[in-house]
């Protein structure tokens, strides 16, 4: 992540129109949305947003208070590596003509090859983005066909 990247950890009642309600305050204010992960939490009447975005740091305090703001908004957190465990998922599919070699890198970063077929070998890591980011780098050697990134999740250490 850059100076510029900003993770927000929003939770939020956890009902209908709650996501379109904060996606729409960042598109109708020209904030831009990196990656958007959403779940349930502990509790089932609550969910966690985790928004990723780049601004500087006064548009951030901008989009925090108008975030803050909606009635659905519950509570929301500034992440970074020093405060949180940031996560991201990654199912990468490779060809697979070269088995062995794809089985060493996936054996380096800890992935799991979660599918094989005569042509192709899917393959699936959780980690930091620096994480993700080199096993994709190793993995375009064998001529990515296909791969999916779940955007940053994070909770606050402690």
């Amino acid at each position: 992540m850059n100076n510029n990247t900003h993770v927000l950890s929003i939770l939020v009642e956890n009902h209908a129109g709650v996501l379109n309600r904060v996606s729409g305050l960042f598109s109708r204010r020209t904030y831009n949305i990196e990656s958007l992960s959403v779940g349930v939490t502990e509790n089932p009447d609550i969910s966690r947003m985790t928004v990723v975005t780049s601004t500087d740091n006064d548009t951030l305090v901008q989009i925090v208070n108008q975030v803050s703001k909606l009635i659905d908004v519950l509570d929301i957190t500034i992440l970074d590596s020093d405060n949180a465990v940031l996560r991201e998922h990654v199912l990468v599919k490779v060809n697979a003509s070269d088995m062995a070699g794809v089985m060493q890198i996936c054996n380096v970063f800890r992935a799991n090859i979660v599918d094989i077929s005569p042509d192709f070998m899917t393959a699936e890591l959780t980690g930091a983005p620096n994480k993700i980011n080199a096993f994709i780098t190793l993995m375009e050697q064998y001529e990515i066909k296909d791969l999916v990134r779940t955007g940053l999740t994070g909770l606050l250490r402690g």
